[in-house]
This record gives structure tokens, sequence and C-alpha cells, in this order.
């Protein structure tokens, strides 16, 4: 059995899900199987975080790139797989708890290296499209179906391209499962500001076709791997969860850690917790978003007023709120491209205003600007056009507990919510919130970059987050 570095006394409580739910760790990319080798101890330092989990999971999904891989000789690559999976997996009872992989660019990079992860991982599930089988598969757990794809199938080219043909007969199939999880190595949606399709992302094209199949068939989330980082964000309502930290050194952007992420799934939705290596939670999720009622509801007047609140860092704090700005207006006509402020939030001194939500360009383009360090460029959250001289309605949410992807859009009430568009490593929870907020123009009542349109109303509603 492989020597974990702790010991395996001291429990780590994990989130239960009710009694029909699912306790599950998802979590990729060690880059090891190299005895001695350069991520061998990372590796087993996130793994002892899983064995002292109680209660443990009941299966383990594991988003590739295993072992460090990329060879021409199939002999040497079984040899990395025969010690990930005899040595340093040697700790969890495989027949007790399953372990689900994905193919991944270290690997299943060419025919002959998918041919030994058909081989290594015989046990796998083949089920998957028939030229496909034992590299795409699907698990069906009662009420919950995970479909587990192939973002590297050299059929179809090769890195960062995924099927969807059968992707979409399969969900299909699986309509009357309560819960769908997809599982893959590639996301679709870039990290971080790390973009680039086929070695960073899946394909352009083949990444909305393949979204769109999550949205339409109800998927709760797609889980990926291959940057190294933890990042969570939501298009059309499906969450894209990212966890590359089991390992493989060096983490980017430098704020990133080493770490699993512990998941209870049930009747009401996906909890997460994401550990790193001393067991310690750094970012957590309950999805859906716990809503405000329509009495928790408060509206602004247009000009400078008193924050309503002033919440703490959530960095420093350890803690989460959920913010939703609702704003309706008329659109201005002009083709003007001066910057329009819906609100801003300030304080007294001489910096800019460390938080800022309107119009931009003459397309007039939502926008949130974060600018929390003092001289320092803001950050850029990109939403949807708005149309001139058109009546809007538009919710801009903050939840400071999901980082970059924290930053939220959505039409309505009954619209799912969506990532604003930024290339990002942090969000909301490095904001200091201000004693000061305008509705309609910019900070200190200069009154800077005005809203140009008419009738511009704004509410607001604040939840404390567990």
């Amino acid at each position: 059995m492989s020597d974990l570095p702790q010991s395996l006394s001291h429990k780590i409580p994990a989130l239960t899900p009710q009694p029909d739910g699912h306790n599950f760790i998802v979590y990729g990319d060690c880059c090891s199987g190299i005895r001695g080798g350069p991520h061998e101890a990372n590796f087993a330092d996130v793994n002892q975080v899983i064995a002292r989990l109680e209660p443990p999971p009941t299966f383990i999904c594991f988003l590739g790139d295993e072992i460090k891989g990329l060879l021409a000789d199939d002999e040497a690559l079984r040899a990395q797989w025969r010690y990930w999976l005899e040595h340093e997996m040697a700790w969890l009872d495989r027949a007790m708890t399953p372990l689900y992989h994905c193919p991944a660019n270290h690997t299943a990079y060419d025919p002959a290296s998918e041919q030994v992860f058909r081989q290594v991982l015989a046990h796998l599930p083949q089920n998957g499209p028939a030229a496909q089988r034992g590299l795409s598969y699907f698990v069906r757990r009662g009420d919950l179906l995970l479909i587990f794809v192939n973002t590297m199938w050299s059929g179809l080219g090769g890195e960062g391209r995924v099927e969807t043909a059968w992707l979409a007969q399969t969900l299909r199939d699986h309509a009357d499962a309560r819960h769908k999880l997809v599982l893959g190595h590639h996301p679709v949606h870039p990290i971080n500001g790390y973009a680039g399709e086929y070695q960073r992302t899946i394909e352009a094209e083949n990444g909305r076709a393949f979204w769109q199949i999550l949205v339409e068939h109800n998927v709760l989330a797609y889980l990926c791997s291959h940057i190294m980082a933890f990042d969570v964000q939501v298009q059309q309502g499906v969450l894209q969860i990212l966890t590359g930290g089991a390992g493989t050194l060096p983490l980017t952007p430098a704020t990133e850690y080493l770490h699993a992420v512990q998941c209870a799934l049930d009747a009401d939705g996906l909890r997460y917790q994401v550990l790193d290596t001393n067991g310690q939670a750094r970012e957590w999720l309950h999805w859906p978003l716990a809503l405000p009622s329509e009495s928790a509801w408060h509206e602004l007047t247009h000009g400078v007023q008193d924050a309503p609140f002033v919440l703490p860092n959530a960095e420093a704090a350890g803690n989460a709120h959920l913010v939703i700005w609702r704003f309706e207006g008329i659109t201005a006509d002009a083709a003007d491209g001066t910057p329009q402020t819906l609100l801003s939030m300030w304080n007294a001194g001489p910096q800019l205003a460390p938080f800022w939500i309107g119009l931009m360009g003459a397309e007039q383009r939502a926008a949130l600007l974060l600018s929390p360090e003092p001289g320092r460029s803001p950050r850029y959250w990109l939403g949807p056009r708005l149309e001139a001289g058109q009546p809007f309605a538009i919710q801009i949410a903050i939840h400071t507990g999901m980082g970059p992807g924290g930053l939220l859009w959505r039409w309505r009430d009954d619209a799912p919510w969506s990532t604003l568009r930024n290339a990002n490593a942090w969000g909301a929870e490095r904001l200091a919130w201000q004693p000061t907020w305008s509705v309609g123009y910019d900070q200190r009542g200069k009154p800077g970059r005005p809203f140009r349109g008419e009738a511009l109303r704004a509410a607001f509603a604040e939840i404390a987050l567990q």
C-alpha cells in the first residue's frame, strides 16, 4: 500500500447528502506514475485528504492526466499506469469505491496510447460509441447519470474535439435521470483568461454544439480538468466546474493550490467543497442559487446614497454573500460610445470607484468593472448588448464565493444565469465594499458617465450564504 504523508486518524468532515443522494470526489491532473517523480509527493498529499473524509465517498471521478505519459514506448506507458494504479492508488479499495477515468492529453494522445488506456482500464464500462469503447462511456447510479466524454479522440482529429451525437442520444435515453453530469478533460469555456482552441479549450464550434446539448437536456454540470486551477462558472444555467489540482506543478496563476473537490448531490441540488492539502475548504458552492423572495428586494433612488450594507471582504472573512441588482429603463438612441453608469460604489478618497456596473460602447454592452487595488487597471466582466432606444430589464448578481465565475447576469427571474465574460483569475472575493453608492451616474456626484436613457429604476437584494 502506498504510504500517505499524514496520519489518517484525523478525519475531515464531508458534506453529506440526503439518504438517497450521492457523495463523491472529482479531481484531476497529477501527471505522476513515476517512482520519485516530481509530482508523486504532491499527489500523495491530495490523496491523504480524500482518505480522511468521513463519511468516505461512494465513488471517485479522475478527470484525466493520471500519469506523465506522452511516450512512444507502449511498455513504458503501461509501466507508469501500473505504478499509478498499484502503488499511488493502492490506498483506495476500488472494489468498494469505484474509480472512473477520462481520456486526456497525457494518456490518450494517439491510437496506440488509446489502446493502452483501454487495456489498463478494462474495468470501465464498454457502452460508448462503437469506435470509442472504453474511452467514452456512461454510468447510471440510481437517479444519477454520469457521462464520460473523450475530448481527445484520434478519430475526430485529436485534442480539443468531442463527439456529440452519442452524447445527445445517451441523454435522451436517460431522460428520467434526476441528476445528469457530463465529465471530460478539456473545458469548453476559457479559464482565468487561458483561451486557445484545441490545446486549452474544445474547438469553438464543436464546443458550442456540445454545450447546447447540455442545456437542452438539463445537465446540471460539466466537470473537467486540464488547466492547473480550480474554477467554476455557469453558462445558460449549466455549471462548468474545473479541477486541475491533483498534483501537477506549477499551478497557474500563483494564487491556485493543490486540491480535490468533494461533492454532495441530492434533491436540494449540488454542494461542493474544494479541499486543499491541509483538508481546509478553500471554496464552496450550493447550486442552484438560493434566490430572494420578492419582499427581500429594496428600491434604490437615483443619485448618491449611503450604501444599504457594507460586506466583509470574502477572501479574508471566509464566508460568502449573494447580491443581486435589478435594472430597468429605456436605453439611449444615440450612437455615442461613452460609458453609462447604472450603479457605482465608492468612498470619499481620491481613488476611482472600485466597483461599477453600466453600459459600454455604442453597442451599449452591459459591463461590470472591479478595481480592488488602487492604481491598478480595472478588470472587466462583459455581458449582453442592449438594443438602442428600447425598454430593457436585466439582473446582475455577485456570488462572492464563486471566484471570477461568480459575476453573473440574466434577463429576468425565470431565465438561467450565465457568468459575465472575463479573463480574470479572481472575482468579488477581493472586493472592498464601499460606503457610498450612486445610481445613474458615477462617483462623488460629478456627475460622471451618466446614464443617457430614460426611466432608470434599480433595486437590490442581498443574502448571506452558508
